[in-house]
């Protein structure tokens, strides 16, 4: 409000100035000129009689009442003094239209308005550095869940596209640039609840520019970033950053673990899918010759992770200047036939229309299509608006950044411990996973399972935390029994639990948990509920683990004794 305050004074100093001066000629004539009374007696307007008349006469408000009737040298005066105070209104009332219109008054009241919103919230929340397909997703992700959220990007455009979103929850946003440390202070990167920065920009540099600001400003505050080059990518590393998405580089690795470890790439899948979402076997690549049509940074990737699993590759590249591709490279854009045939498509298992042009990628993928029957096709999408458009065009698998950035985000802020999982369980070998594989599909069904983590304490799970300790216990057993009836377990099952730097996979039913064991649990939409009852609950607890309904409270309890005492003097 400091800046608003400023410029408003400074913009409308002058025609402040020129109001008082105005209105203390005016006044003043009208005090020392004399007129004449009914009576022929002199007479002087006094200061308030004066005062009021120029009042309601500058601003046009017409004659009313008056002391005396005006003599010819009062009327002159008067119009003199009309002519001198509309004239400097209208010039005062122009200089505030021009005011309400200049834009660094609307970005500072605006400043103004998001500075409090922000510092009004009393929730954990993320500031999120851009605003575009892949930041949409995320807000919207995260509202649905009751995370809160700040948004900062640079166009207008966008800001209004999120005021216009439905959301659950209101979402303080701000036209600037998120890579201005001053912005991101505003933005609430010093707010007590402030969790971590989201740097989701067009641009590497600028993404490059917000990680090192956050680690400057705040070193402990956790910072997700995305990078599309490998060379920003090390560099962000060089300033420990906690967690950088190449979005290129992560599919190339799914794709690469399709191909070595179908198991563990459906596994992959399953857990990191939409939960209640139809659950299904995605479509396994094979080894062989694969064409790469474009060699950009998403070709690239491709290719380095082909190699590395030992399939060749036969790539095709309009830019040879520009993308530099391997000797031997096929120039064109692979969406005519003779290009493909040149490429070798008839010995090939499998093609990717990895091109930055989504028309380009649907060319090449039908056309691919009509040269080999069976291939296994990979398309690139750029454009979410075009998802429909590769659906139905039959691609086996679908390379759409937006999609697998957010998913990534949000399995990293709702779900940390997951990560984790899926990184032990590539540890494994294709046998390991494929029972993994089998006991999911017993436990959660044919839907895509709901996966969360619970911290073992005080706070979160006040029932399970206070037995925690000599001669008490719960086990991970007594966690999944259904309290509605106990002979029966919840659809669900702890993929893991975390004890300080030990992660233990897959521990069995009767695993003692300790204070602050972080539980990955992992079950059918809707038993999350059910557990949580369980965690919080002491007589849930009580009830699941010795089978007994025991009463809370002095009341209760003494109800329940005579009760007991009745029955047993019946039998």
């Amino acid at each position: 409000m400091t800046k608003v305050r400023s410029l408003v004074l400074r913009r409308m100093r002058a025609p402040l100035l020129l109001l008082i001066v105005s209105y203390a000629i005016s006044i003043l004539g009208f005090v020392l000129i004399p007129g004449i009374d009914e009576n022929g007696q002199r007479w002087n307007m006094t200061f308030l009689d004066a005062i009021y008349f120029v009042s309601y006469m500058a601003t046009t408000i017409g004659f009313g009442e008056l002391p005396q009737a005006f003599n010819p040298a009062q009327r002159i005066w008067t119009i003199v003094a009309i002519y001198l105070t509309v004239i400097t209104w209208l010039y005062a009332i122009g200089s505030i239209l021009a005011l309400v219109q200049n834009q660094r008054l609307k970005r500072a009241i605006e400043e103004g308005r998001f500075k409090r919103s922000v510092s009004r919230l009393g929730e954990h929340f993320y500031i999120i550095c851009g605003y575009g397909e892949t930041a949409s997703l995320l807000v919207h992700s995260l509202d649905h869940r009751g995370i809160r959220t700040v948004v900062i990007d640079n166009e207008q455009e966008r800001i209004d596209d999120l005021s216009l979103s439905d959301l659950q929850q209101y979402v303080p946003s701000l036209v600037a640039d998120a890579s201005d440390g001053e912005a991101l202070n505003i933005a609430g990167l010093h707010h007590k609840k402030c969790k971590g920065v989201v740097a989701l920009t067009d641009s590497d540099h600028v993404n490059l520019k917000i990680a090192i600001t956050c680690r400057l400003l705040v070193p402990d505050i956790e910072v997700i970033c995305r990078a599309e080059s490998t060379d920003t990518e090390a560099n962000m590393k060089s300033f420990k950053t906690d967690h950088i998405i190449n979005p290129f580089d992560r599919f190339a690795a799914r794709l690469a673990m399709a191909l070595h470890s179908p198991s563990m790439y459906i596994i992959h899948q399953w857990l990191t899918g939409i939960p209640g979402s139809s659950l299904s076997d995605p479509a396994i690549p094979s080894h062989g010759m694969w064409v790469l049509c474009g060699y950009g940074r998403f070709g690239k990737a491709v290719h380095r992770f082909l190699t590395f699993e030992g399939d060749t590759t036969r790539i095709v590249e309009a830019d040879h200047e520009n993308t530099q591709p391997p000797e031997g490279s096929i120039k064109g854009r692979g969406t005519e036939a003779v290009t493909l045939r040149r490429a070798g498509i008839k010995e090939a298992v499998g093609i990717v229309a990895g091109t930055d042009n989504d028309t380009n990628n649907l060319s090449i993928i039908f056309t691919a299509k009509e040269q080999k029957e069976g291939l296994f096709l990979v398309a690139r999408q750029n454009r979410r608006g075009n998802e429909a458009l590769f659906k139905k065009a039959g691609v086996d698998i679908i390379m759409e950044r937006s999609d697998i950035i957010a998913h990534e985000i949000l399995a990293l802020i709702i779900t940390p411990t997951l990560n984790e999982f899926l990184a032990e369980v590539r540890h494994h070998g294709n046998e390991w996973t494929c029972e993994l594989a089998s006991r999911l599909i017993a436990v959660v069904g044919d839907t895509t399972p709901d996966t969360w983590t619970i911290t073992i304490n005080d706070e979160n799970t006040p029932a399970v935390s206070e037995r925690t300790g000599p001669n008490r216990s719960v086990n991970v057993h007594d966690l999944l029994v259904d309290h509605r009836n106990i002979e029966e377990m919840l659809p669900g099952m702890v993929l893991m639990i975390k004890r300080g730097e030990q992660n233990l996979i897959l521990p069995k039913d009767d695993f003692e948990l300790n204070n602050e064991d972080q539980v990955l649990f992992c079950a059918r939409e809707g038993v999350r509920q059910h557990v949580q009852w369980t965690l919080s609950n002491r007589n849930v607890l009580r009830y699941v683990q010795t089978g007994e309904v025991t009463p809370d409270g002095s009341v209760w309890r003494w109800l329940h004794q005579r009760k007991r005492a009745r029955e047993a003097a019946a039998s």
